[in-house]
């Protein structure tokens, strides 16, 4: 099983929510060819999971790990693991998941917004977490963050784009997570830049 270190070995996350299967493999490819490693397809409805086997079975063809997002039942964690995927996203805490999906083998990022569940997570043993919604939270969050967990990774998802990114990275995220700039050409070479640095 790899970790979430090596899983989110780059600055920026794909997240392809609400695609079709072709569209979501085709997406998929572009981050892959943009430099961006980590590629998640959230599965919070079942007509998402064809998306999600797309993007592992483009995944395979280059040898790169694909994670399912919005995984919040044990269901969920279950087609995550039928479908091949190397790690589960949440947008919240709950150490059960947490717990179903490191036994199934896939490393588990859960969601966090206040102190408190970041606390929990620290005990639950994370050393990831997702910081959602991020554009609600906002980059001081993660600064202020930082003081008391300075060795919490944070992924920064929700409304965040190529232009607002840098003000989370710089804030301490660790990774940001973006969805729809994937398909904006207007976005793509800002996204590269920030995989590059």
């Amino acid at each position: 099983m790899s970790t979430l270190d090596d899983l989110l070995a780059t600055p920026v996350m794909a997240i392809l929510r609400g695609y079709d299967p072709a569209r979501t493999a085709e997406l998929a490819h572009r981050a892959w060819d943009l430099g961006i490693r980590a590629v998640e397809v959230p599965i919070g409805e079942p007509d998402q999971v064809p998306s999600l086997v797309a993007a592992v079975q483009a995944g395979r063809e280059r040898d790169l790990p694909v994670g399912a997002g919005t995984v919040i039942t044990p269901e969920q964690v279950a087609a995550a693991a039928a479908a091949g995927c190397a790690y589960t996203v949440a947008p919240g805490l709950d150490v059960a998941i947490l717990a179903a999906s490191i036994a199934a083998g896939m490393p588990h990022l859960p969601g966090v917004s206040t102190p408190t569940e970041m606390q929990q997570a620290v005990r639950a043993g994370c050393t990831w977490v997702k910081a959602f919604p991020a554009s609600v939270l906002g980059p001081a969050w993660f600064r202020e963050l930082r003081g008391p967990f300075p060795a919490v990774r944070t992924v920064a998802t929700g409304g965040i784009n190529a232009h607002s990114a840098p003000q989370y990275l710089a804030a301490g995220a660790s990774v940001v997570g973006v969805g729809s700039a994937l398909s904006d050409p207007a976005q793509v070479d800002l996204l590269a830049k920030l995989v590059t640095g």
